[in-house]
């Protein structure tokens, strides 16, 4: 920024009338000397730690040092709220309220003098919220997450937070886990605070916010309660500071090319299927276009590198001490957009020169990948004309290219009722199928799409079959599963007409998912649906249900998207008397 820019805030702060007085005033009310801060950045720090999420928990730690880092290049920090998204307490999905977040923190970046921002994050939503509302306010922002927890150990194993959870409570239902050895397993989970310590949703998206360039170089994957945090903590805070200065916007970093790159890095960590998803509404937001055919294109031509669960065997612990997100991209490089800008005030190549990896079981080499392509597929056919989203990765080889009868379950709590019977007729060729959960179904696209396997399979050595939904699943989750089914049942698309029985065709490598029956027989069934009445008819999911967007669309509201170069722009309040 050059001398003659005018700073934001100073259209509260820098003005000779009673309104210029007002607004001084608030900061001296917490002890700013008014005489000290003209000129002085306005630095807000997006704060949304609560206990009801202890992936975020350790912000309270963080922040003291953050402040001191703004402090110490200049700055004037000050702390604002939002919305906490706690993926494990908040009902009905998490999901629902990635977009209200996403408003609330551009609307406070908006409505408030602040300058640059820095925006806390670590848990699944949390992060593409944040992101989205910077893309749209385009005001400096850097991203700062609080890790992952630390790595617990269960019958003389490291183990995951969320991985392991799948397989020990399939041994649970089945009994070969007993309720001692469940409550046991329990404490282990709980061992810290902290994000998923595999690849799952959270660490997809913080590494996938370093790779477009908005987090810190090797920032993403620090573990939670390593001091290290704290001094990238207190390196942020003077970051913004600098970004401030040196107008240095979202715009400028959140690039096609940038998009591309965090796509390329999505496959190489084998990452969560909910990053598509994430990454199709960031880009929106800047009138970026990422269809699906782009994901694939990109997941086909980039290899497996990183070996971490849910697709490999080590944690993210393992990924940090291995040389993390730089390492990783070191490897990229030849594959990458390498001029890409990044927080840093530096690009992607600059950022990378001095990484190292220094284990290669964990992070590969390009030239000796886990797998040469693919870890994601991208799927069409007259199932799911828009599409739909496959972990190759995490998915059972044999059962990549399968044909076999759809056992259907109308909802959620269908499927949980019957899915335990010994009396449900399934066998281990059947392809199971939610509908009626997605963007609309519920609302709010919840992460059910893993569909437990029935217990009468579970018990004769089963454990994998195909699977179905318009919902989502955790980035924790694994197995043949296809998900983002597009459009969604709710909404008419051909999900919703498709019946037990009917043989459903599975092909991957093709790209392709379809039901065996008519095109006149489609229709006809088509002709025949109707929509179930709306179970919400007022307040956030009313707005919800009226303007979100399917899964390939990135799941935004329709009216957040800008349609022109003018939508882009981020018009400054009237700052007169409130």
């Amino acid at each position: 920024m050059s001398h003659q820019t005018r700073l934001r805030s100073a259209e509260w702060f820098a003005r000779n009338d009673e309104m210029g007085l007002r607004h001084r005033a608030v900061l001296g009310t917490i002890g700013y000397d008014m005489d000290r801060i003209t000129g002085r950045p306005i630095i807000g720090i997006c704060n949304p730690a609560s206990d009801f999420n202890q992936c975020e928990i350790g912000f309270r730690d963080l922040l003291p040092a953050i402040k001191r880092g703004v402090s110490e290049a200049g700055g004037i920090p000050l702390e604002f709220p939002s919305m906490t998204l706690g993926a494990d307490l908040l009902k009905p999905a998490d999901m629902l309220y990635r977009n209200l977040v996403a408003m609330e923190v551009e609307e406070t970046m908006r409505g408030y003098p602040v300058d640059g921002v820095v925006l806390l994050c670590n848990c699944d939503k949390t992060t593409p919220a944040q992101l989205m509302a910077a893309a749209s306010a385009d005001i400096p922002a850097i991203q700062f997450s609080a890790g992952p927890k630390a790595v617990s150990y269960f019958r003389g194993q490291p183990i995951s937070s969320g991985t392991d959870l799948w397989k020990f409570w399939d041994e649970y239902r089945i009994g070969v886990m007993d309720e001692q050895e469940w409550r046991q397993f329990e404490a282990c989970i709980a061992c810290s605070w902290g994000a998923c310590n595999e690849v799952g949703t959270t660490s997809t998206m913080t590494a996938l916010s370093e790779a477009l360039g908005m987090m810190l170089p090797g920032s993403s994957s620090i573990p939670a309660q390593d001091s290290r945090r704290l001094v990238a903590a207190g390196a942020v805070g003077r970051r913004i500071v600098k970004m401030v200065h040196e107008d240095l916007r979202p715009s400028a970093i959140l690039t096609q090319a940038a998009f591309e790159n965090a796509i390329r890095v999505c496959a190489a960590l084998g990452g969560s299927t909910n990053a598509i998803i994430h990454l199709v509404a960031i880009a929106g937001r800047r009138r970026i276009h990422l269809p699906l055919a782009l994901f694939d294109q990109l997941f086909a031509a980039t290899p497996l590198l990183a070996d971490l669960k849910p697709s490999g065997r080590y944690l993210l612990e393992h990924f940090y001490l291995a040389g993390g997100l730089p390492a990783l991209l070191k490897q990229l490089a030849p594959l990458l957009h390498l001029d890409c800008l990044t927080v840093s005030g530096q690009t992607v190549e600059q950022n990378i020169a001095a990484a190292r990896c220094y284990e290669p079981r964990v992070i590969h080499p390009l030239d000796n990948p886990l797998d040469s392509g693919g870890s994601l597929a991208a799927l069409t056919g007259n199932l799911i004309p828009a599409g739909a989203i496959i972990k190759v990765s995490a998915a059972t080889p044999a059962l990549l290219s399968h044909t076999g009868p759809a056992l259907v379950f109308d909802s959620y709590e269908e499927m949980l009722q019957r899915i335990d019977d010994d009396e449900l007729e399934v066998t281990a060729e059947r392809v199971l199928i939610l509908r009626n959960a997605g963007p609309c179904g519920v609302p709010g696209m919840p992460e059910w799409g893993q569909i437990p396997l029935p217990r009468k399979l579970l018990r004769q050595g089963v454990r994998d079959m195909v699977r179905l939904s318009d919902a989502r699943m955790s980035g924790t989750s694994y197995g043949t599963v296809i998900l983002h089914a597009a459009p969604e049942a709710a909404v008419g698309g051909p999900l919703a007409v498709v019946r037990s029985g009917d043989p459903i065709r599975l092909d991957v490598a093709g790209r392709r998912l379809d039901v065996l029956i008519t095109e006149e027989e489609m229709q006809t069934r088509l002709a025949q649906w109707s929509p179930q009445p709306r179970q919400h008819l007022r307040g956030y999911p009313r707005l919800y249900l009226d303007h979100v967007l399917q899964a390939h669309e990135g799941c935004d509201f329709d009216f957040l998207r800008p349609d022109s170069d003018e939508a882009l722009r981020f018009v400054l309040p009237q700052v007169g008397r409130s």
